[in-house]
């Protein structure tokens, strides 16, 4: 219980690595607030569950494509649990495909989902944390390994994470708050499951042959959100089974 008195915030909490993030940290003490776009069954799921395990929990519609959305839900939250002190900016959607075919407004939303929605609701988020706060943002191993064609817009949108991250830690470090940024490998959610037709190409990339599970991140996260992540700040920990090595 790590983090008993403590409460989070999780984007895109509903189901796949935000879920497993959003109950392992209610698993360890953490009352939560999440957001979802169109899951409004999973995410009520998710909040049982939380429950269950004798924590606060609250869900709140929002789409991170959508500044304003964002800022009403980390107010929503902050006002629902009464301080913010982790914040784990984890929505996000795959984009994938020919370069000469990648519209204008493909590239305003996936960037708006992946970069400007983590620094919206960072400061958003800001006034209601406390110092010694923290501030995980999950990105992509894709970032720093474009294993095939195809993932020009994605990748760069992931890769935009690393500086602001570095950015955040130095802007935050005065009031002990850290700022880490994590990046999981092939991981068996509903985006990518283990039974896909590439599942094969992606293990064939791993050291260890085989997909990472959601609560192999959300234990990362938990370490990170917890006493022993007090001095882990403005860097990268990717998670991804060797596929990077």
């Amino acid at each position: 219980m790590q983090l008993e008195g403590k409460t989070a915030f999780v984007t895109g909490g509903s189901r796949g690595i935000g879920a497993a993030i959003a109950v392992r940290l209610a698993a360890e003490g953490a009352d939560i607030a999440l957001t979802y776009v169109a899951g409004a069954d999973a995410a009520a799921g998710i909040v049982g569950r939380i429950e269950a395990l004798g924590r606060k929990a609250f869900a709140f519609q929002a789409d991170s494509a959508d500044a304003r959305s964002v800022r009403t839900a980390v107010d929503a939250a902050a006002a629902a649990l009464g301080k913010l002190d982790v914040v784990v900016h984890n929505a996000g959607v795959f984009s994938a495909g020919p370069i000469e075919e990648i519209t204008a407004e493909e590239i305003d939303r996936v960037l708006a989902i992946h970069v400007r929605a983590v620094l919206v609701g960072t400061q958003a988020a800001l006034p209601h944390m406390p110092d010694g706060g923290r501030i995980i943002s999950i990105g992509s191993n894709l970032a720093d390994r474009v294993a095939r064609p195809g993932l020009t817009l994605y990748s760069a949108s992931k890769a935009a994470l690393d500086g602001l991250t570095r950015g955040l830690a130095r802007d935050l470090g005065s009031r002990g708050i850290t700022a880490v940024l994590v990046q999981p490998g092939s991981t068996d959610t509903d985006m990518n499951p283990a039974s896909s037709p590439h599942a094969d190409d992606q293990r064939a990339l791993s050291a260890l042959g085989h997909y990472g599970a959601a609560e192999d991140i959300a234990a990362t996260v938990a370490h990170l959100a917890g006493p022993g992540g007090r001095h882990i700040s403005g860097t990268t920990i990717t998670i991804d089974g060797g596929q990077n090595a």
